[in-house]
């Protein structure tokens, strides 16, 4: 991984940042969030996207950076424009692993990437946050019920499927690298938290302070239609492609629990790898008995805070303004510049 000394060489260099990121997954809500906040935005661009962005007047980056591929940005240019990244879902996946390596600045600590990256890293970080999980099958054999399989990487659910046995799992999957989770019905809520050092605003942590910024659940391909097609006598793949978000509020009697997973899950990440800034999201069940199971952290922006653009159920209780996630990422920025403590969340 990038020395950080690299990093603060390249910040005490910058003079009037600028926020920069790929053109897809949360970026329109990135970009407005910036201009809101008076931040001058680069979107990374496909020359066949660009038209698409170019079309959102209050969407859209100040300047672009037209690339073949998501495997030659500039990054050089990027920090001669004295840019700050935005990781979001898809940059995490279209730049891979070299992600660890970049020779930007990127928001937040590059070390929580890796750590989502791997599900053995990731469940290591939830087992010792004391969150509870969903059981998970060490080999084929262990299988004894439902059970789903997860391939590596931010996929959106992409390719996941649904075993019963050994022999069903060994005819859908055969020998791809995966993870075997057991499938728990239930009710998903994705909760989108922010944690700063800065502003004392929010659920206290031992590190700083941890804001509720929204929350959503998913919408999946067929998983979500399925009942449609069993109704109508066919049998179909359940697929767990996410296309789309829609917006949840949690009965208020859950916001206490749910704001201790976040806070354990904060307060781990200062344990495990220095610590998680920023946005972050945890991937949760509820069960009919209101028990809550968490099986993923998404250590960035996620695509379910687009719902909010304008702001959420739970950001009017800390903002008299609009403040999306997009806007509350600027405005951190912000701040830690204007304290001179960039440094401390720009990795």
């Amino acid at each position: 991984m990038l020395e950080r000394k690299k990093i603060e060489d390249m910040l005490s260099g910058y003079r009037k940042f600028k926020i920069a990121t790929i053109c897809s997954h949360s970026s329109l809500q990135i970009f407005k969030g910036a201009r809101e906040e008076g931040i001058k935005t680069i979107g990374i661009v496909q020359k066949d996207k660009r038209k698409l962005y170019e079309s959102f007047p209050l969407g859209r980056p100040d300047e672009f950076l037209e690339v073949d591929s998501y495997d030659d940005i500039p990054f050089g240019d990027l920090v001669a424009e004295e840019a700050i990244v935005i990781p979001h879902g898809s940059f995490v996946e279209y730049v891979g692993e070299a992600f660890d390596d970049l020779k930007a600045p990127i928001y937040g600590n590059r070390a929580s990437i890796a750590w989502e990256r791997s599900r053995e890293k990731m469940l290591e970080w939830l087992h010792k946050a004391g969150i509870k999980t969903p059981r998970i099958y060490k080999r084929p054999e262990d299988i004894d019920g439902p059970a789903l399989v997860k391939f590596p990487g931010a996929k959106g659910g992409r390719g996941y499927m649904i075993v019963g046995s050994k022999a069903d799992f060994d005819k859908k999957i055969g020998k791809r690298e995966c993870m075997i989770q057991e499938f728990i019905v239930g009710v998903r809520a994705y909760p989108h938290y922010f944690f700063t050092p800065f502003e004392k605003l929010g659920y206290p942590t031992a590190q700083g302070w941890l804001e509720l910024l929204g929350v959503d659940r998913r919408v999946e391909s067929s998983a979500d239609e399925i009942a449609r097609a069993v109704s109508a006598g066919i049998e179909p793949h359940m697929g767990f492609t996410v296309i789309g978000n829609e917006p949840l509020v949690l009965r208020e009697s859950l916001l206490s629990e749910y704001m201790e997973i976040g806070r354990k899950i904060s307060e781990t990440s200062f344990k495990l790898f220095g610590g998680l800034y920023g946005p972050f999201c945890v991937e949760t069940i509820i069960t009919e008995e209101l028990e809550i199971s968490a099986f993923e952290v998404s250590a960035r922006i996620v695509a379910g805070t687009n719902v909010y653009p304008e702001g959420s159920p739970y950001s009017v209780y800390y903002y008299k303004e609009p403040m999306s996630a997009g806007r509350r990422i600027a405005r951190e920025l912000k701040v830690a510049a204007k304290k001179k403590r960039l440094n401390e969340v720009v990795y």
